[in-house]
């Protein structure tokens, strides 16, 4: 018996591991439940098209209100984790593209919800006429690119961070691609890419009003869910309505961390890249509770037997094996000559409807758009500064003390998810009575979209230091300053990095809801590129909008390109542990 049998053995004797058919019976009843979710969903998705969806404000139309919204959520973070472990290793691997898939990334982030949401509602509603299918697809895909950006960047960052000595040992023991994936790449990346993921379905949710209750002009596209009815909620002005849908997002939230992010993030602690055990291994409530049901331990069996079967057993290497490293890249097959062409025709096919936009737009407007990116650059940067004060020491504090992020967790997940222009109009309502104005004001609610961003990544790169590193900084005393400069704040500054880059990019996409807020019958703007982007949407006057968004990308792209890409140089060559 090996020592994982033997763990296990000893883990299977424990009082609390002793088999109970309640439990059984709720593992059931669970299951039962999420099948009833699909089914409903699709009926949903497959009902006619209506000209103007109604929101019932009742309290008993949430339960289902919110069972539609977090279907989308997960459906999209599917396509998001698909997405990112297919785009970061081709990055990773394929020298030649990455210098043109990394810019994309970056032109993609900079993008605001509304510069995709037009064009593709109409693309996907004309496709799909008579059901709600291309409605509930656009809702998807713009929750998946609230999602996916930041994924992306941060599993790319892991494979990047992976030490050279690993990779020479995959190839010695003849590792096929399939088997570097789940043995070491997703392994190495899961602690960051966790972390990622959780933040990435607060951003999601973070445009969940805008998302399920679109208006294009005289055009309604609206959905039933948690976000719609908060948006007629603020329509109305009914109190009552939004403290129910507050209420309803609060259990969704609490429930999603304590059923799926906490059990995976304290499984992801095996992961850490250790010489030696911290301890014992550390076991969720929800693992406590799975091991007392036979149903758990007979699907846990065919799952082992299925995953055995996809990523067959490493075989030790031979004598006749040596460690080559040959140079990283990807052979010019045909198939990756003709999906290199393929878009490259798409970019070109862009660019030119483009063009044809910015070529209707007036000069006047473009001396708006200018003046007013001046005045939104400055107030993202002051979020992205404001975020990191606070952000950055709580989230080592959370990194570097399991226990602490286990009570700490909860509150976090809640904050950082819950959608915040839910609140905007509160919080509005704050800053006017405290004598200010929205244009000072917006700081505060664009803070609301960056610095999860911050805390989760430095919550990941600290959890991720190995124990030897910690115990050498106690043994060396360090203390104050120098514990800062000379551990911390290197030991985590490859994922604050990754943070500032997502964090600019989620408080550039949350301008179009803090400088153009609705409120009980009023509009409160705030002179800033992402009110011309939200006006610019709702008349209609496409023109304008591709201009408003292409100098937002624009200046994101050179942003990242001139100060974030050289600070994450930096950090690579001066800052990983193993390179």
């Amino acid at each position: 018996m090996d020592a994982r049998s033997s763990e296990a053995a000893l883990d299977s004797s424990a009082p609390y591991y002793s088999r109970h058919w309640l439990v059984d019976a709720s593992l059931f009843l669970a299951l039962a439940g999420v099948l009833y979710a699909i089914i409903a969903v699709a009926q949903e998705w497959s009902s006619p098209l209506q000209a103007t969806a109604k929101i019932d404000l009742s309290p008993w139309s949430l339960p289902q209100y919110t069972m539609y919204s977090l279907m989308r959520g997960w459906i999209a973070y599917g396509f998001s984790l698909a997405f990112t472990i297919a785009y970061a290793s081709w990055a990773f691997y394929d020298r030649s593209a990455q210098r043109f898939l990394l810019p994309l990334l970056d032109i993609m982030q900079s993008i605001p919800v509304l510069g995709f949401l037009p064009g593709l509602v109409l693309a996907l509603v004309h496709l799909f006429p008579t059901n709600n299918v291309g409605l509930e697809l656009a809702c998807v895909l713009m929750i998946f690119t609230g999602q996916v950006w930041n994924m992306t960047f941060a599993y790319y960052d892991s494979l990047r961070a992976i030490p050279d000595d690993h990779r020479a040992l995959a190839r010695l023991y003849g590792f096929t691609w399939w088997q570097r994936f789940w043995k070491m790449e997703l392994p190495f990346g899961a602690q960051n890419l966790l972390y990622n993921s959780m933040v990435s379905m607060a951003g999601g949710w973070f445009f969940l009003t805008i998302n399920e209750a679109f208006m294009l002009g005289d055009k309604d596209f609206r959905l039933p869910g948690i976000g719609s009815y908060m948006s007629v909620a603020i329509e109305q002005n009914n109190i009552s309505a939004q403290i129910y849908a507050i209420i309803a997002m609060a259990v969704m939230i609490i429930s999603v961390d304590r059923l799926v992010w906490w059990p995976l993030v304290v499984w992801s602690r095996k992961f850490k890249l250790d010489d030696f055990s911290s301890g014992p291994s550390e076991k969720s409530a929800l693992a406590l509770w799975l091991a007392r049901s036979s149903l758990s331990h007979w699907g846990e069996s065919i799952t082992s037997r299925i995953f055995t079967w996809i990523v067959p057993p490493v075989r030790p290497p031979t004598e006749a094996q040596s460690i080559t490293v040959p140079a990283r890249g990807v052979a010019q097959s045909t198939g990756h000559v003709l999906l290199m062409l393929a878009v490259a025709v798409a970019a070109i096919a862009g660019a030119w409807q483009l063009f044809g936009l910015l070529n209707r737009v007036e000069w006047e407007d473009w001396k708006e758009i200018a003046h007013t990116s001046t005045l939104s650059l400055g107030r993202v940067l002051a979020a992205v500064a404001l975020g990191s004060l606070w952000a950055v020491p709580v989230g080592v504090w959370i990194g570097l003390n399991p226990a602490v992020s286990g009570r700490m967790q909860p509150i976090i997940q809640f904050a950082a998810s819950f959608p915040a222009p839910m609140i905007y109009p509160w919080l509005l309502g704050m800053v006017l009575a405290a004598g200010g104005t929205l244009e000072s004001g917006s700081i505060l609610l664009l803070l609301f979209g960056t610095q999860w961003y911050i805390l989760f990544n430095v919550a990941a790169s600290a959890g991720a230091v190995p124990n030897e590193i910690i115990s050498a900084a106690s043994i060396m005393q360090l203390k104050g300053t120098r514990y800062w400069t000379r551990f911390i704040l290197p030991a985590v500054f490859p994922g604050l990095v990754t943070g500032w880059i997502t964090a600019a990019g989620g408080a550039w996409n949350a301008t179009i809801v803090a400088e153009y807020i609705r409120a009980g019958g009023h509009v409160y703007t705030a002179t800033g590129l992402g009110a011309v982007i939200s006006l610019a949407t709702e008349k209609g006057d496409f023109p304008k909008l591709a201009a408003a968004v292409t100098v937002m990308a624009a200046i994101v792209v050179v942003f990242n390109r001139t100060v974030w890409r050289r600070l994450q140089a930096y950090a690579n060559d001066r800052c990983r542990f193993g390179m």
